[in-house]
Parts: C-alpha cells; sequence; structure tokens
C-alpha cells in the first residue's frame, strides 16, 4: 500500500475535526511548505458540492453548503437569547479589542452586570487575551474563533463597518448638541 499523499492527509484531518483547525496546526501536523497550495486545491475540489472546505480566521473546517442546509435542519432546543448588556458587550469586544472591563463599561456608559462576560465566556465568543501594561494589570478580552465561525465570518474585517451600521439606521452614534 502506498504512502498517502499530503493532500488526502491534509482532507482527511480536516474532516475529522469537531472544530476548525488552525493553519498553524495543520502546518505543524502535515509538515509540508505547500500548505496554501493544498488548501486551495481542496477548495476547489469541493466547490459546488454539498460540503464546501471554509477558511475561518486563519482556520479551516468543512461547512455544509447553504443550498442544503435547509434541507438538514433538525428541531433543537431553543437557546437564551442574549441580553442587551451582553449584545452591546459582545459589539464592543468585537470592534475595540483587546479591550478591558474599564473600558467596556465606558463605552456603554454603565456598570458591566458580574455576570456578562461569563455568559460570552460560556458561549465561546470572548476570551482573556492578558493582561494591559496600566496599573492593576486588568485582564484584556477579545473574541475567539468560534465567534468568528457562529456568525459566519472569515476575518474580523468582515465586521459591517459603523458607517454601514449607521446607514442602515442599525447604530446612532450620540450627536453633539
Amino acid at each position: 500500500m502506498s504512502e498517502p499523499s499530503p493532500k488526502h492527509v491534509l482532507e482527511a484531518m480536516l474532516f475529522a475535526a469537531a472544530e476548525p483547525m488552525d493553519e498553524a496546526v495543520l502546518q505543524a501536523q502535515l509538515g509540508t511548505t505547500q500548505l496554501a497550495g493544498l488548501l486551495a486545491e481542496l477548495q476547489q475540489d469541493y466547490a459546488g458540492r454539498g460540503v464546501r472546505l471554509e477558511r475561518l480566521g486563519r482556520a479551516w473546517a468543512f461547512r455544509t453548503a447553504p443550498e442544503v442546509a435547509p434541507l438538514l435542519q433538525r428541531s433543537r432546543v431553543q437557546s437564551r437569547k442574549l441580553s442587551r448588556a451582553a449584545l452591546e458587550t459582545l459589539a464592543i469586544v468585537a470592534y475595540q479589542q483587546p479591550v478591558t472591563r474599564a473600558e467596556i463599561e465606558s463605552v456603554r456608559g454603565v456598570a458591566l452586570g458580574q455576570g456578562t462576560l461569563d455568559i460570552l465566556v460560556d458561549a465561546g465568543w470572548v476570551a482573556p487575551k492578558g493582561r494591559r501594561e496600566a496599573p492593576g494589570r486588568p485582564v484584556t478580552w477579545v473574541t475567539t474563533p468560534a465567534f468568528l465561525d457562529h456568525f459566519a465570518l472569515a476575518s474580523l474585517d468582515d465586521l459591517p463597518r459603523l458607517d454601514e451600521l449607521e446607514g442602515a439606521s442599525l447604530f446612532n452614534p450620540p450627536r453633539d448638541s
């Protein structure tokens, strides 16, 4: 039996992974300098099929093609909706990361509830990144690859710009009097 090609090994790794796989991990496991080319080939191989290879930030995963996804929908327990505070906090982290709790409170204009960040951490959408070099060394918060995956974003650059949100009347910044 012949040894499998790097492309076949890459395909199997991505297929078997429960979560999107980071390019650095793929590179380390494959040990090839041709990762970008192999990913492009696989993406082309799966174009127009029931599953597609998609880039999610610096990670890759097989995803159901959008046109067949509705046919695979199952009824599932409705998850709890996020509070307005949690949604605002998530937006602040997404647009201003890395951001501290005090910076989130400053933008929102109110104190952050005790469990607000916990809810977002439990959802897997935000995570602590490190500590700011400032008095008290506050923790900084960032979004996670799961955030990108859940909202179908390849990178944070795919977030709508604030001027786009204003144009769609989804964001009304305070006006100076």
